[in-house]
C-alpha cells in the first residue's frame, strides 16, 4: 500500500486479561479484491484467506453480542459472517426499527472493534429458517405477487428498503475504514424455482449504485451445477456450501465450474443442524465437522461456519420446512457456542483445528456466562382469552360472510380468534373439517366456551364438536412460522378456506386480530371470570392466560444470571416475562422442552412478571400451577419422529 498510515493500539480489560485491538486511522486506503492470477483473496495487497463463523444478531440480544464476539475472535476466526433479516426492520410498510436488539450498526461496530472482518448476508431474502427468509408478509398484499423475481411489485417493495438499508451500510465497507468486506446476495437463488437473471441483475445493479464498484459481491449456491447455473450472474463471484459429509474436493469442483480462477469459497460449512417441533434434536458429532474443516483449510479454501453460535428465535421469528414444520423457539444448531453462548467441546476442537493454519489470539477465553435455578413459581389463572378480547383487539372485530386470512386482516404474526354460530344443532357429535387443509397452522376449537379439540395443518383435518343451535364457535387460530425457504414462502396464514359443519359452509364470520404483545406490555388485569365449561375431552381447555410473578433479592453478587423456564405439565403455548415474549413452549410434543431467559430481562428491583398463554391444557386442576426455573436446558426430549424421512443437510440450511 502506497499511502502512509497511523496505528493506534487501543486495549481495554476484558475478563481479567488484555484485550487489544488495532484501530486504524482513515489516512489509509483499504482494499479488498478477489486475486484471480493467484486464486485468493487480497487484503491492502497481501494474500488473504478468511476463516468465519455465522452469528444473527436477530437471535442474540444486544447485551450479549459483544460476548458472543469476543468469543468468535478468540476462537481464531478473523471475520463473522450476518444475515440482516428485512421483517425484522420493517415489519410494517415504511416503518424501519433499527435501535435496541435492531441496532445492526452497532452490531458492525462492535465486530470492527473487536478484530474481526465481516461478510454481510442483506439479501433480501435470507432463508435462515426466519419467518418467510426474512421477507415482510405485508409483500403478499399484492395478492398475485412473484417473490423474489423482477415482478414489479415485488422490486417496488425490495428497492424501498435497500434505498434505506444500503446506505446505512455503506460507512462499513472496508474501503471505506469499514469491517464489511463483502456482501452477499440473495440466498441459494439456485434452488428457488423462478430461476430469474433479470432479477439479480437488478440487485447487482442496485447494490453497486449505493455501494460503489469496489466492494466485492457474491452469491451461495448450493454444491451442484443447476443451483449454481440459477444462482449467479454476471457481477456476482460465485461461491458454494454444503454439510460436513459430502465430498469436499466433488464440491469445490462444482464452484471451479463457474470460477475456474479466483479463491474457494465454502459459504456455509454446516457444524450442527435445525431442529422441528416433533422431531428429535439434531447433533452432529464434532470429529465429522472438525475433520471437514481440516481438509477445507488444507484445500486453501475460505471458509464459514455455519452456524458459530445459534441463538433463539425469540417471539414469533421461526421458520418453517415443507411438508409443513416448524422450527422449535430455540436455534441451538448444536453449533460451537450453545444456545445460551455456552462453549463446548466442539469450539474447542474447532480451534485447535484452526490453530494448524493461523495463529489464535492469545489470553483467556471468556467464559461461559453463569446459569441459576430460581425454583418454581406459581401461577394463577387470569381470564380464558376469550373474554378479554376487548383488550386484545381494542380496535374491534372485522366481519365478513367468509374468513379472512392474517395479511387480509393486517395481522402478520402470533394469532386471530374467528368467531361464528352454529348454523343447526349439534347435539349430536357433527364433524367440523378443513376439507381443503386451510388450516394454517393451528386451530383451538370452542363451543360456547367449551373445548372441542384441535384442527392441525396436513395432520388433523376433521374433529367431532357438540353444540347447541346459534351456539358461538370461536376458533383460535395460531400462525406458527412462515415458510422459510422454497416454493412455497408466499403461503397465507389463518382460515385460508372456508370450514364446513356436516355437509354445510361456515359463514358470517367475526374476527379478532390480537394484538397480544402490547395488551401483555401494558399489564394483564384480571376481570370477573366466568365459571370453567367442562370439556367434551379431558385432553383440553379453553385457551386461557396464567400469570405469576417472583423476586430476586437484590443483594446477591452478580444477580440475576441467565437461567431456563421448564413447564411441568403445561401442553402448548407462549411465554412472557416483563412484557418480553420469549417464544413458543411445546412440550408435548418436543424435542425442545425448556426455553432460554437471559438475564437482561430480569430484575433485581421489582417483581418479575411471567404471562402464560396455554392454548391447549393446562396442569392446574390436577397438579400444581407452577412453571420452573432451572440452570440446565432441555432440547432434546424424546419425542416420535412425525416427519420421517428428513435428511441432514438436505438443501443447504
Amino acid at each position: 500500500m502506497a499511502s502512509s498510515e497511523t496505528v493506534c493500539c487501543i486495549c481495554a480489560l476484558f475478563f481479567g486479561g488484555i484485550f487489544c485491538t488495532l484501530i486504524w486511522t482513515a489516512t489509509a486506503k483499504h482494499t479488498f479484491q478477489i486475486d484471480y492470477e493467484n486464486n485468493c483473496f487480497k487484503k491492502d495487497g497481501e494474500s488473504f484467506r478468511y476463516i468465519s463463523g455465522s452469528i444473527h444478531y436477530s437471535r442474540v440480544p444486544r447485551y450479549y453480542w459483544k460476548d458472543r464476539i469476543l468469543k468468535m475472535y478468540m476462537l481464531g476466526l478473523n471475520a463473522v459472517h450476518t444475515y440482516v433479516p428485512w421483517n425484522f426492520h420493517e415489519v410494517m410498510p415504511k416503518k424501519f426499527v433499527f435501535d435496541g436488539d435492531k441496532d445492526l450498526e452497532h452490531f458492525l461496530q462492535l465486530a470492527n472493534s473487536t478484530g474481526l472482518l465481516v461478510i454481510l448476508r442483506p439479501g433480501p431474502f435470507i432463508d435462515a429458517e426466519w419467518d418467510m427468509g426474512g421477507l415482510p408478509a405485508w409483500i403478499l398484499k399484492k395478492s398475485n405477487v412473484v417473490l423474489r423475481s423482477s415482478d414489479p411489485d415485488y422490486l417496488a417493495a425490495v428497492d424501498q428498503w435497500m434505498n434505506v438499508l444500503l446506505p446505512k451500510i455503506r460507512p462499513f465497507l472496508y474501503n471505506n475504514g469499514g469491517p464489511i468486506i463483502s456482501l452477499q446476495l440473495e440466498d441459494e437463488y439456485g434452488s428457488y424455482f423462478a430461476c430469474d437473471y433479470d432479477y439479480l441483475r437488478h440487485l447487482v445493479k442496485l447494490f453497486r449504485y449505493h455501494l460503489g464498484d469496489e466492494v466485492i459481491l457474491f452469491s451461495t449456491d448450493a454444491s451442484s451445477i443447476h443451483a449454481v447455473k440459477c444462482g449467479t450472474v454476471d457481477g456476482l463471484y460465485a461461491t458454494v456450501d454444503f454439510g460436513p459429509t459430502e465430498n469436499i474436493t466433488a464440491c469445490f469442483e462444482v464452484q471451479r465450474h463457474f470460477e475456474p480462477k479466483g479463491p474457494l469459497v465454502n459459504s456455509e460449512l454446516y457444524t450442527g443442524w435445525l431442529d422441528h417441533w416433533g422431531e428429535k434434536h439434531q447433533v452432529v458429532a464434532t470429529s465429522i465437522v472438525t475433520k471437514a474443516l481440516d481438509t477445507v483449510l488444507g484445500l486453501g479454501a475460505n471458509v464459514n461456519l455455519y452456524m458459530l453460535i445459534g441463538g433463539t428465535d425469540f417471539g414469533y421469528w421461526n421458520g418453517a420446512n415443507t411438508p409443513y414444520a416448524a422450527q422449535p423457539t430455540s436455534y441451538d444448531y448444536d453449533a460451537p457456542l450453545s444456545e445460551a453462548g455456552d462453549l463446548t467441546d466442539k469450539y474447542f476442537a474447532i480451534r485447535d483445528v484452526i490453530r494448524k493454519y493461523k495463529k489464535v489470539p492469545y489470553g483467556p477465553i471468556p467464559p461461559s456466562v453463569p446459569k441459576f435455578a430460581y425454583g418454581p413459581v406459581p401461577l394463577k389463572k387470569l381470564s380464558a382469552l376469550s373474554e378479554m378480547l376487548d383488550v386484545m383487539c381494542p380496535s374491534g372485530p372485522v366481519k365478513s360472510v367468509y374468513p379472512l386470512n392474517f395479511v387480509q386482516l393486517n395481522q402478520y404474526f402470533g394469532f386471530v380468534l374467528y368467531r361464528t354460530s352454529l348454523p343447526k344443532d349439534c347435539s349430536n357429535p357433527t364433524s367440523l373439517s378443513s376439507p381443503l387443509n386451510g388450516v394454517h397452522d393451528r386451530a383451538y376449537i370452542t363451543v360456547d366456551g367449551v373445548p372441542q379439540g384441535v384442527l392441525e395443518r396436513d395432520k388433523v383435518l376433521s374433529i367431532n364438536i357438540t353444540g347447541k343451535a346459534k351456539a358461538t364457535l370461536d376458533i383460535l387460530v395460531e400462525n406458527q412460522g412462515r415458510i422459510s425457504v422454497g416454493r412455497y414462502i408466499n403461503e397465507c396464514k389463518g382460515l385460508i378456506t372456508n370450514l364446513t359443519l356436516g355437509k354445510d359452509f361456515l359463514t358470517g364470520w367475526t374476527m379478532y386480530p390480537l394484538d397480544i404483545d402490547e395488551a401483555v406490555s401494558r399489564g394483564l388485569k384480571e376481570k370477573s371470570r366466568k365459571p370453567s365449561m367442562s370439556s367434551r375431552s379431558s385432553a383440553f381447555t379453553a385457551p386461557a392466560f396464567y400469570i405469576g410473578s417472583f423476586d430476586i433479592p437484590s443483594g446477591i453478587p452478580d444477580l440475576p444470571q441467565d437461567t431456563f423456564i421448564n413447564f411441568p405439565g403445561w401442553t402448548k403455548g407462549q411465554i412472557w416475562i416483563n412484557g418480553f415474549n420469549l417464544g413458543r413452549y411445546w412440550p408435548a410434543r418436543g424435542p425442545q422442552i425448556t426455553l432460554y431467559v437471559p438475564r437482561h430481562i430480569l430484575s433485581t428491583s421489582a417483581p418479575n412478571n411471567i404471562t402464560v398463554l396455554e392454548l391447549e391444557k393446562s396442569p392446574c386442576d390436577v397438579k400444581p400451577c407452577v412453571v420452573e426455573f432451572v440452570d440446565t436446558p432441555v432440547l432434546n426430549a424424546t419425542v416420535s419422529n412425525i416427519f420421517p424421512g428428513r435428511k441432514l443437510f438436505a438443501g443447504g440450511h
